[in-house]
């Protein structure tokens, strides 16, 4: 669709000219501490199976049930203004969270400490860049493509927020009314199955992952002729809530790239690899001892991370004439008239010149930051990808939502451009990781966080909130969340940490203590028997014992190997206790590219087989971003996406049946969907899901004994969890949501 600057106006649920209480401190403070906590679950999540779930929504229900318990309590009532800026501050860390989860283990992968001023430096400065890089764009996406982007978390969160709006937003919002007049029915319903949708999601998610009374994932693994070909889905409402919600048309595109993956790729693989008898780089391991997991790492999820780069290069540069359009639509509001009248309040952006002085402020700390190992072409390319996946994130996340963003994609991208360019300078070995994985990590935040902030821009645009207020309000959340996300990331690799006796792994090894400065001593559950301090001597290769950072003593001799929480290999301390390590499997795709490259080792085979995904794709008149995200990602996480397609596909199919539809046309007919009912329900389930999100986190972490005893039980008892038929029992819970979703979206005729 092309750009236009003169796009039908769309009526806002509080009008521009109410006078409504907004950026209020307890708002704010509100909205700053629940990001902080959905920061810290996510992160939790991102580093042991690395994926995060949206946080907005969430936010905005818990705010409107504590507001509303405040105000039982003698407090005033909240508006939905306050509400929308307290889930935008709370939205912040989450995308934080992601973004430092999927990049910054990666130091330790590849031999580094992971430094606190090193990784709050990184989040602060991505979270606060991404956001300021978004702002320029708030009209071009938000606004002028109002019907082309839909934003379906941002929408859903709007949804939620109107259906509870308190009688002060009411009534501002020109909807007066009896208690028993049509209207409040309506508002009744519509609320009651939202809220509906959001305990039944909830309920579902605890009783699912908590309790397991049945497994989150049914995977069917096929045999000849098909072998080891799979199809799956993770039967999880918040998938389900956003395949509805963004249609059926891009959740099948998506879909279908996870088809060539599972289905295609990895049978053939197979195939071709069976009767081979040495491992095929960059596997390590015989093709037919493989998993189609084990294929999926080692070979297919280089094809997705080039069909993912070049996917979203290719709808960057169809972007360009959007972009510059909006762009220009800025800069010529500097010191001239505009077409905007800005003197409304939902017009209202953060000065332009602001915005700019933030972001070159930032690139010089960057440029400077000592902890970050950065030069002037790092900052550089920061500036360069930041702006350019910062836009790109701000659109996808427009077109498939922001669980389906595929920002560790681009933070790949990145890294291989980024390397690439090293490479060519000359700029190899590993004292040039850390400034890689620096650009790398500050533009995967960045991307994030401007994902998220076009998803908090949207809700806004739909409620009626002031820009610059919700600009204000997500800046701070950001920034509070990023200094705690750093010390939660630190406590967690601690907590996980494995101290090894040297004579067990490196017997005969010694090295030169005298050349040594950095001194450290045993964290941990360790440092109660050992309280010396040791020389760090980090050790770069394999010979006489792995790699890795050692403690050695004065003479020389080594003591401990630190095996870390983040990705180790060690899960037995020398007492015997067994220790639970976080994987982090993003990260460590992130210390593969990086060594990859600048050691020569990357798989350019299969990157450039994705690039041709791609390029097929544009060259048959299709969108490829979509797709190749389908590619990257698991199909059990697209398939479920598919799903909600299909079901919102045949509840728009039957009710464009109904009189109040006929003489619609399809973009009317689409506005009339997203309005339903089976929207509303749909956005419960998100809601619901995502906080679930939350108490599985606490389930898993803090709870263990309660988590492994549940595990024990659904294993030796409880046939929906274990056994052979338990991928089809646990297919009946999640078809009841499937119904009820189809059930609650068909509409009943009206004149």
């Amino acid at each position: 669709m092309p750009y236009d600057p003169h796009p039908p106006a769309v009526k806002p649920y509080i009008p521009a000219s109410a006078d409504l209480p907004e950026l209020t401190w307890r708002a704010l403070i509100m909205g700053t501490v629940l990001g902080m906590v959905f920061g810290a679950s996510s992160l939790y999540l991102v580093l042991k199976v690395g994926l995060t779930v949206s946080a907005s929504i969430p936010v905005a229900v818990i705010a409107i049930t504590l507001f509303g318990l405040a105000k039982k309590m003698g407090g005033r009532e909240s508006t939905i203004l306050e509400n929308s800026i307290t889930q935008t501050a709370g939205s912040a860390g989450e995308s934080l969270a992601f973004g430092l989860g999927c990049t910054m283990p990666a130091i330790m992968i590849l031999g580094f400490d992971l430094e606190i001023s090193r990784v709050m430096l990184v989040g602060v400065l991505g979270g606060l860049l991404g956001i300021l890089m978004m702002i320029p764009m708030r009209r071009t996406m938000i606004v002028d493509q109002h019907r082309e982007l839909k934003y379906p978390e941002g929408t859903a969160c709007a949804e939620v927020l109107k259906a509870a709006a308190t009688e002060t937003s009411r009534a501002a919002a020109g909807e007066v009314r009896d208690a028993d007049s049509d209207e409040a029915k309506d508002a009744r319903r519509r609320a009651f199955i939202i809220f509906g949708g959001f305990g039944l999601g909830l309920l579902y998610k605890v009783l699912n992952i908590s309790l397991k009374l049945w497994k989150d994932t049914v995977n069917f693994i096929f045999d000849a002729p098909l072998k080891s070909g799979s199809a799956g889905a993770e039967i999880s409402p918040e998938l389900l809530g956003v395949g509805y919600i963004i249609g059926p048309r891009i959740a099948m595109i998506m879909a279908g790239g996870g088809v060539l993956s599972y289905l295609l790729l990895i049978p053939m693989i197979k195939f071709f690899g069976d009767a081979l008898t040495v491992p095929v780089a960059p596997g390590t391991m015989l093709i037919r001892d493989m998993s189609p997991d084990d294929v999926r790492s080692a070979y297919v999820l280089y094809i997705g991370a080039g069909a993912v780069a070049a996917g979203g290069l290719i709808s960057l540069v169809r972007s360009l004439p959007t972009i510059w359009n909006g762009l220009k639509g800025g800069l010529a509001g500097i010191g001239k008239a505009s077409n905007v009248d800005t003197s409304l309040r939902t017009e209202q952006d953060m000065p332009l010149k602001w915005v700019v002085i933030g972001c070159l402020g930032i690139i010089a700390v960057i440029t400077f930051a000592t902890p970050l190992h950065m030069n002037v072409l790092g900052a550089l390319l920061i500036l360069v990808f930041g702006f350019l996946f910062s836009t790109v994130s701000s659109r996808l996340t427009g077109e498939v939502g922001s669980s389906s963003n595929p920002i560790s994609g681009m933070a790949v991208a990145t890294l291989l451009f980024t390397c690439l360019i090293f490479l060519v300078m000359g700029w190899t070995g590993g004292r040039y990781y850390v400034t890689a994985l620096s650009v790398g990590a500050i533009v995967c935040i960045a991307a994030s966080n401007a994902g998220t902030t076009s998803q908090d821009l949207k809700t806004g645009f739909l409620v009626g909130s002031t820009p610059k207020l919700q600009q204000y309000a997500i800046l701070a959340g950001a920034l509070a969340s990023a200094l705690i996300l750093g010390p939660i990331l630190l406590k967690l690799n601690d907590a996980g940490t494995v101290y090894v006796p040297a004579a067990q792994v490196a017997p005969h090894i010694r090295t030169d203590a005298s050349k040594l400065t950095e001194s450290a001593q045993l964290q941990g559950p360790q440092a109660a028997s050992d309280h010396a301090t040791y020389k760090v001597w980090q050790k770069t290769d394999t010979v006489g014992g792995p790699a890795g950072k050692y403690l050695v003593r004065a003479d020389g001799s080594l003591a401990w190997l630190v095996d870390p929480g983040i990705n180790g290999q060690y899960h037995t301390r020398p007492d015997g206790t067994e220790v639970k390590k976080f994987d982090a499997p993003k990260a460590v795709l992130m210390s593969y590219i990086i060594k990859g490259i600048l050691d020569h080792q990357l798989p350019w085979t299969l990157v450039l087989f994705g690039v041709m995904v791609a390029v097929v794709l544009e060259m048959s008149g299709v969108a490829s971003l979509a797709f190749t995200v389908g590619v990257y990602l698991p199909l059990v996480s697209t398939l479920p996406i598919a799903i909600g397609g299909i079901i919102r596909w045949m509840v728009d199919r039957r009710n464009s049946g109904l009189p109040q539809y006929q003489g619609l046309n399809e973009e009317e007919l689409q506005a009339a969907g997203d309005r339903s009912s089976g929207t509303l329900l749909a956005s419960g389930y998100i809601a619901g899901g995502a906080l679930a999100g939350i108490i599985i986190a606490i389930t898993a972490g803090v709870m263990t004994g309660f988590d492994d005893a549940m595990n024990k039980w659904a294993e030796a008892a409880n046939p929906f969890f274990a056994g052979a038929g338990a991928d089809l029992l646990s297919i009946l819970p999640y078809a009841a949501i499937c119904v009820l979703l189809y059930v609650v979206g068909r509409e009943k005729a009206r004149k």
